[in-house]
């Protein structure tokens, strides 16, 4: 793409602008620099920042080199980084100022760690280094750790390949200018829109963070044409844009997913931003799966399959189930991870002859589209009858008055498992537990309406905005 578009801008963010050829040159040098250093292909690279130009130019680097990137997210506090570092052992690390305390904090009990940078060092002239191998070490992503210790999900330049070729193909071309306010730390920001935009030979727009006013503002002033959206803070943008309109004319794709997107959202979506929102289905440990097609959108469901991906339903026993039966989704795609970072077992019980088990729940209709029904560590048993969080809290979403729901269960001695729901309301509007209550009783079997409703300010959310559940469940033990 530098070959190709060495003038066209490939990169605004924080007042800066940088070309196709300016962003290969600013790479390749700090691959270079990287090197002088005395990194050797394969040896990680710890990257800690918000979404900015420099985060770019240090990932790409990485590639380049041969090294592995690592991003460390913005939110862990000290223990959680010193886990994350002793676990990857980066030799060197890139932490933006604003989070560099934390990082130099633990920086003397994690070996092998020389360096921790806070802004990039200059790069360096030379010939361009080797190509390393594709199927070399290219990218850790540390899951959220919500049930467990973070697992480092490992991907090659292959499967990164693999990924950023789809989607390109699929939705982008050289006119997309692609907003982006999720994390580019993530898979939903890296993987599903900056790699992909770059490799169309697109424009990326780059928010430092998500913000509701500012990702609408950035796509009325650069005229964006994409962009996506975790479901809780895409609620967010719609309200944004209900109180204070703007200029979405430019936009040609609204995509969310990482979570259930309520069908409540999506209809709300078609009248407040004028266009569809489309939900899509991706993990870290396989990237983009799955996406609605912008033509033929089934509003509720995660879509099709992407090009060269293949998607199962499968029972307790590895076997494909009928279509319009739940089972455990399985995946076969060029984009699945290679293994969880030193981890054999937990990647022998995900990695099972050539499919990804991913511990999701769906079903397949009569027409290819899966539907997502949960997930099998979030499935309440209330009484012997099984109920999906993603069911009631859609439920839920439908009172006028509530903005966020988030639905888990918690132990009871009589049926094993009550159902406990948290709720944050619309500013300006109220509503009691009984009349929530009441709402979800006409909408569902009575053994799925929440025992009990508690109202929070907002629900507690990770980097990405992904509600987390675990947060709730242990407030749901206290109350």
């Amino acid at each position: 793409m530098a070959r190709q578009y060495s003038a066209k801008t490939a990169l605004m963010g924080g007042g800066r602008v940088l070309t196709y050829g300016e962003l290969d040159l600013a790479a390749m040098g700090l691959a270079r620099r990287f090197l002088a250093e005395g990194l050797i292909q394969g040896d990680r690279v710890a990257i800690q920042g918000t979404n900015s130009v420099d985060v770019v130019v240090a990932m790409l680097a990485c590639f380049h080199a041969g090294l592995v990137a690592v991003p460390v997210n913005t939110r862990f506090k000290p223990p959680e980084i010193q886990y994350v570092l002793d676990h990857s052992r980066p030799r060197l690390c890139f932490s933006e100022p604003q989070f560099a305390a934390g990082v130099r904090e633990i920086q003397p009990g994690v070996p092998g760690l020389s360096a921790v940078y806070t802004e990039l060092p200059p790069g360096v002239p030379g010939p361009d280094p080797e190509t390393p191998p594709a199927d070399s070490p290219a990218l850790i992503l540390y899951t959220s750790g919500t049930t467990a210790r973070p697992k480092g999900v490992t991907h090659t330049l292959r499967t990164l390949l693999a990924s950023t070729e789809t989607i390109a193909r699929w939705e982008l071309d050289d006119s997309t200018v692609t907003a982006i306010a999720v994390p580019i730390m993530h898979t939903s920001g890296l993987n599903a829109l900056l790699l992909p935009t770059l490799l169309a030979g697109g424009s990326v727009a780059l928010l430092p963070a998500f913000d509701a006013a500012g990702l609408l503002d950035l796509i009325e002033s650069r005229r964006c044409t994409v962009t996506l959206g975790l479901p809780a803070g895409m609620q967010f943008v719609a309200a944004e844009q209900e109180q204070r309109p703007r200029n979405l004319a430019s936009m040609r794709a609204w995509f969310s997913g990482g979570d259930t997107v309520p069908v409540s959202l999506q209809q709300r979506w078609e009248r407040v931003c004028g266009g569809p929102l489309i939900e899509g289905y991706a993990m870290s440990e396989s990237l983009v799966i799955a996406s609605n097609p912008p033509g033929a959108i089934r509003t509720g469901s995660i879509g099709v399959p992407a090009p060269t991906v293949e998607i199962r339903a499968l029972d307790p026993d590895g076997n494909p189930v009928p279509d319009g039966e739940i089972g455990e989704l399985a995946v076969r795609s060029p984009a699945n991870f290679v293994g969880y970072w030193n981890d054999p077992e937990a990647t022998g019980r995900t990695l099972v002859g050539g499919w990804l088990r991913t511990g999701d729940l769906g079903r397949r209709d009569g027409d290819g589209y899966f539907w997502f029904e949960g997930r099998t560590k979030e499935l309440i048993i209330r009484g012997g009858s099984n109920i999906s969080p993603q069911e009631v809290e859609g439920a839920l979403l439908q009172h006028p008055a509530v903005m966020e729901a988030g639905v888990v269960g918690v132990p009871d001695e009589v049926y094993g498992e009550r159902v406990v729901a948290f709720v944050a309301l619309r500013e300006g509007r109220s509503a009691s537990e009984s009349e929530l209550r009441e709402f979800t009783r006409q909408r569902l079997a009575d053994y799925k309406v929440p025992d009990r409703i508690s109202f929070l300010p907002v629900l507690p959310k990770g980097l990405t905005g992904k509600l987390q559940r675990r947060a709730l469940r242990d407030l749901g033990l206290k109350g």
